[in-house]
């Protein structure tokens, strides 16, 4: 603590974000990037933008991606006037709590969840209340319904995070109805693994924002961007913040790689499914190693074995030169939280696995 700190500095607790080891040649399965790498498309037109022109700054409003992305989602009435882009989707969160959900009350969230949440909440003084998942880990849609006035918002991920579990559009809706004078989050970062997009509800609830980002799906996670979709009330709000805060968020190749990615929709299909298709056969190796692999509609699953302290299976992979991201709470500390890599390095870890557990 140094005297030259604001108050607000020493009562934070910073995210912590996924190890990025400086090791070469490592199995690095802990941060849920996408071993596919990014679309042909984007990479060319982000090597045209380097160049002269970047002298030149970019285009405030990114107006090329929001036009890409109200395109792609045209079928469910989206114009760019209800898309929100920003330097990650992390960037756009924190917009979305300093716009949206400060209200002097509480907000809802899962008590484990992206760990970003409560991070927010102390950055921007707003109070929370973290409800606790259901014995099977899924969050319970009744916990945030009957809340009246008492909250000043709700925010999820979906799938969830670092569980990978699923709520259905059925069960978000029911929120919804529920709080129609808040602001429900939907946090889709990893929606497109195995998951049914809120984006489709928006034109039925203006309290309802969808965020999502390039860096999973769409393996732009080095580019820093992400987006949000709803009402154009509350898109206004985010925007009113960002330009309070950072009126260029996206340089110039960030806005043309990610337009040619969202464009770019065969590759996007092809190595989702492949992310898929190994996270099936991922699942179905753990398991006949005796592990309990929680439902995943993400690019991860999150598991754990009867017999096996989940810090001591980490650490021996790491010895391994494979690495996994452990989570220290207490109802998680036994599980493993595995990046779905490609077949080669999902086939080195189970091997490591067999090994260690034999």
């Amino acid at each position: 603590m140094s005297k030259f700190w604001s108050p607000i500095v020493s009562r934070l607790t910073p995210y912590t974000p996924g190890e990025q080891p400086k090791i070469a040649n490592l199995v690095k399965l802990n941060t849920n990037e996408n071993p596919y790498g990014p679309s042909p498309r984007a990479l060319e037109a982000i090597a045209r933008e380097v160049g002269d022109n970047l002298r030149l700054y970019p285009n405030p409003d990114a107006e090329p991606l929001k036009l890409a992305i109200a395109h792609r989602h045209a079928a469910d009435g989206i114009s760019a006037r209800e898309v929100f882009v920003g330097n990650g989707s992390d960037e756009v969160l924190a917009h979305a709590f300093h716009a949206l959900l400060q209200h002097g009350k509480p907000i809802l969230f899962p008590d484990i969840t992206y760990s970003f949440y409560p991070t927010y909440a102390g950055l921007y003084q707003v109070e929370y209340r973290a409800l606790p998942l259901a014995e099977d880990f899924t969050i319970r849609a009744d916990d945030y319904l009957g809340q009246g006035e008492a909250i000043g918002g709700i925010i999820f991920p979906n799938p969830n995070a670092p569980t990978g579990c699923l709520m259905g559009l059925a069960e978000i809706e029911r929120i919804l109805q529920d709080n129609p004078q808040r602001v429900v989050v939907v946090d889709e970062a990893y929606i497109d693994f195995g998951g049914q997009s809120a984006i489709p509800l928006v034109r039925r609830y203006p309290n309802l924002l969808v965020v999502q980002t390039f860096s999973k799906s769409r393996a732009l996670a080095g580019m820093r961007v992400g987006f949000a979709i709803g009402h154009a009330d509350l898109i206004d709000a985010l925007e009113r913040v960002k330009n309070s805060f950072n009126s260029y968020p996206l340089d110039r190749p960030a806005i043309a790689g990610a337009t040619a990615a969202i464009e770019d929709e065969e590759y996007f299909r092809k190595t989702c499914d492949m992310v898929i298709a190994s996270r099936e056969r991922l699942t179905a190796s753990l398991t006949q190693l005796g592990f309990e692999v929680l439902p995943s509609a993400a690019n991860f699953v999150f598991a754990r074995h009867p017999l096996h302290d989940a810090a001591r299976l980490a650490a021996a992979l790491r010895g391994d030169g494979i690495i996994v991201r452990h989570f220290g709470s207490a109802r998680i500390s036994q599980f493993l939280r595995i990046t779905i890599g490609t077949d080669d390095a999902c086939g080195t870890l189970v091997e490591a696995l067999r090994r260690h557990l034999a």
